[in-house]
């Protein structure tokens, strides 16, 4: 049965699961599900049309699934889903999609949210992302596994952010971010590689100087990027990492963060 601190309120028609916790002084609307053993602190707010997973950790003050702040929201229903194993620290926000977006905001698994982080509407948010304090995502984005977003950084929407990808705090991100690279500034900029976050990931030796060498390529050889993608996939063509870094460039809507050259030169096959 789910442990309900005698303050907190909870409608009749939301869904806790076996294991499920709420604090003192939280609020629970209709149309709201929480998967078993998830910890719903004190003064946290959960709003409707939103569906929490299993064994998350949601502290104080956090308000999930609030309307999104787009001013064409018409109150539609729209959705929050969040998987298993999040943590969600204080004061963060996590707002529902809206029709014009696809209707959902989405958060997988084993993500670090860290106090006053912002998820806004129709954001795709993949596993064990972490978000820095103060980090914030506006709408549409796309942050894929394993990235990270340095404190009181501010991405603009519809931009990506690839897998494991590092952004540096107190950046401005207005373009997308490749998979395995690092960024930072004000507008942020592209400075290499993150080798040091993809060893402690367990990125092989052969894996690395791949990486490195397609970067070479792509970024520092003065070719085209389209010139870039063409050697590179020849020179590489069963490397999943590659083929990874090359589909994210390819499907690139918003366009690439600029490349830093003196950083890139500086840094080059550095950790």
């Amino acid at each position: 049965m789910p442990d309900v601190h005698s303050s907190a309120i909870v409608h009749s028609d939301a869904q806790l699961a076996a294991g499920v916790s709420v604090g003192p002084y939280s609020i629970i609307d209709a149309n709201v599900v929480i998967g078993a053993d998830t910890k719903v602190g004190p003064h946290v707010v959960i709003r409707p049309y939103t569906t929490i997973g299993e064994r998350c950790n949601i502290f104080q003050f956090a308000v999930i699934g609030e309307i999104p702040q787009d001013l064409k929201f018409q109150g539609e229903e729209t959705r929050l889903v969040i998987g298993n194993d999040n943590t969600i620290r204080e004061f963060a926000t996590l707002h529902r999609g809206t029709a014009g977006g696809g209707g959902l905001t989405q958060v997988g698994d084993g993500n670090l949210l860290m106090a006053y982080t912002h998820v806004a509407h129709d954001c795709s948010v993949g596993n064990h992302v972490i978000m820095s304090n103060a980090a914030t995502l506006a709408g549409h984005i796309s942050v894929d596994d394993h990235a990270i977003i340095g404190g009181l950084s501010a991405i603009h929407q519809f931009c990506q952010i690839g897998a494991y990808a590092f952004v540096g705090g107190c950046s401005a991100v207005a373009r997308d971010i490749p998979p395995f690279c690092m960024a930072i500034g004000n507008r942020a900029k592209i400075v290499g590689l993150n080798l040091v976050g993809l060893k402690r990931h367990g990125f092989t030796s052969a894996t690395l100087e791949a990486l490195k060498s397609a970067y070479e390529i792509l970024f520092a050889s003065g070719l085209t990027l389209k010139e870039g993608i063409v050697q590179v996939r020849q020179r590489f063509p069963a490397e999943p990492a590659i083929h990874k870094m090359l589909q994210f460039l390819e499907s690139s809507e918003r366009g690439l963060a600029p490349i830093d050259v003196r950083e890139n030169r500086s840094h080059r096959g550095k950790e």
